[in-house]
């Protein structure tokens, strides 16, 4: 199971507002990459594909591919809102990860 926070899902509400296309959902996947060997990779997405997980968090439907699944489970997405900037963050109990926090072993 994937979360979203509330801000999170607020942040995807206000890019599906912008975005001006049609956007179902948020893609949630893992791709090869990053400092601890994964990163996490995220996007609006107008449909779901065919081995897609699909889950609902705070309001938001979230796409999952089958591959990305297992090393998903558990993960929490927040947003944050910084003096340096702002953006996603990721929590995966399930993973290692490195300083960064945007990638994971």
């Amino acid at each position: 199971m994937i979360t979203l926070s509330s801000e999170a899902a607020a942040a995807v509400r206000t890019a599906m507002t912008r975005a001006g296309k049609p956007a179902a959902g948020l893609r949630v996947m893992i791709e090869a990459g990053g400092c601890a060997g994964h990163k996490y990779m995220i996007g609006l997405d107008a449909a779901p594909r065919d081995d897609d997980l699909v889950l609902e968090s705070e309001g938001v439907t979230l796409f999952v591919d089958a591959q990305s699944q297992p090393m998903l489970d558990g993960l929490t997405i927040g947003f944050a809102e910084t003096l340096a900037g702002k953006g996603f963050t990721f929590d995966n109990p399930c993973r290692s990860r490195c300083g960064c926090g945007k990638s994971c072993g």
